[in-house]
């Protein structure tokens, strides 16, 4: 009898220990975003309390209200794939920057007009005329890109004591923001994007907010967020899924996001260049994009069509993107189709520049 319990306790032993390597392949071994006034790690192979602590909060000895308030009864086993909850209060932070990247049309801090490779830090806002664009570059590498008519304040702009994480909440007041957070996969401290009626955390996401007089809109195109309204009701968008607050701070059920349309290839026409594709059931209008880089980063043009075809423009010589995305009668964006296609030849100016008109529009030697 005792060989027969010896057998099956070994056999559950290597169960236990299969099924953990097993979980461990598939959850990621990173930090995880925050969760109101916590930071979150998600736990990995061979993580202690007093391991993380030191890493993060500069000090081994908080192990012990870290285990206190994750209410751990061993600090030594620390089960595979919890989410460990560690104080901001904890954590040291420097102050961080974040740089413009791309600028195209009016856009400014305050009074001042960016540009490419001016530095903002924390308490610096970014303000886009109708056809101004922006595009930030944080220190782990997210970018936020900021479209037309857009006010967006970064009130606190930090990072993470030796780690290389980065803090950041930004307020949108007006307009849009689309970012993609930490891209390189090395985790996000916390990321928050903060409206009149909602805020929206981020988890390691690719994330769209807007504000408009109904309120704001939230959409994730990959990762995880979690979306607070101003009436203190939450939710989690996964990925592919979006959902709105109302004007009054009440949060709207969660939707799977639009699809992707299928675009044709893009063909030259009298009015620049044209792409079709079938209507998308459910989608009220459709914004186009034209960006100058795959990740769609550098946007050059937003307009928005009631039904396809669609027709847009590049700025100049060389190869861009249209990215076509479908709107739905909330306002929620959905999943964006891209193709690349070929820009036109611009004026160049003696010493190099391309020649704009008063309008801030490059002038096209196809058009003169």
């Amino acid at each position: 009898m005792n060989r027969i319990h010896t057998t099956l306790r070994h056999y559950a032993l290597l169960a236990f220990a299969l099924t953990t390597s097993l979980f461990a392949a598939i959850v990621p071994a990173q930090p995880s975003g925050a969760q109101g006034e916590n930071f979150v790690h998600r736990i990995m192979k061979d993580d202690t309390l007093i391991v993380l602590s030191e890493r993060y909060t500069d000090n081994s000895e908080n192990w012990r209200t870290l285990q206190t308030l994750n209410a751990i009864a061993d600090p030594t086993l620390l089960p595979i794939g919890l989410e460990l909850r560690i104080p901001f209060a904890l954590i040291p932070e420097q102050p961080a920057q974040a740089r413009v990247t791309h600028v195209h049309g009016t856009a400014a801090n305050g009074t001042q007009r960016l540009a490419v490779d001016d530095v903002l830090q924390e308490g610096d806002s970014v303000t886009t005329q109708d056809t101004g664009f922006v595009t930030l570059t944080l220190a782990d590498g997210s970018a936020l890109t900021v479209p037309p008519s857009s006010t967006l304040q970064l009130e606190r702009l930090r990072a993470f004591k030796g780690t290389g994480l980065t803090d950041t909440i930004s307020t949108l007041n007006d307009g849009s923001l689309e970012s993609k957070v930490a891209p390189q996969g090395t985790g996000v401290g916390r990321f928050e994007i903060r409206t009149p009626v909602s805020i929206t955390g981020v988890r390691g996401t690719q994330l769209r907010v807007h504000v408009n007089p109904q309120g704001s809109q939230s959409e994730v195109l990959e990762g995880v967020a979690g979306l607070n309204s101003q009436q203190a009701e939450s939710t989690r968008l996964r990925q592919g899924q979006g959902a709105a607050v109302n004007a009054g701070g009440q949060l709207q059920p969660v939707r799977k996001l639009l699809p992707a349309p299928t675009l044709a290839a893009p063909e030259r026409g009298g009015a620049g260049w044209q792409v079709a594709f079938a209507p998308l059931p459910g989608a009220v209008s459709y914004q186009v994009q034209v960006a100058g880089d795959p990740a769609g980063t550098r946007i050059f043009s937003s307009q928005r069509f009631d039904a396809p075809p669609v027709t847009f423009r590049a700025p100049g010589a060389g190869t861009y993107y249209v990215k076509v995305r479908g709107i739905d009668a909330d306002g929620l964006n959905g999943a964006d189709a891209m193709q690349p296609f070929l820009g036109r030849a611009v004026l160049i100016s003696s010493n190099g520049m391309p020649v704009s008109t008063s309008y801030d529009l490059l002038v096209t030697l196809t058009d003169y």
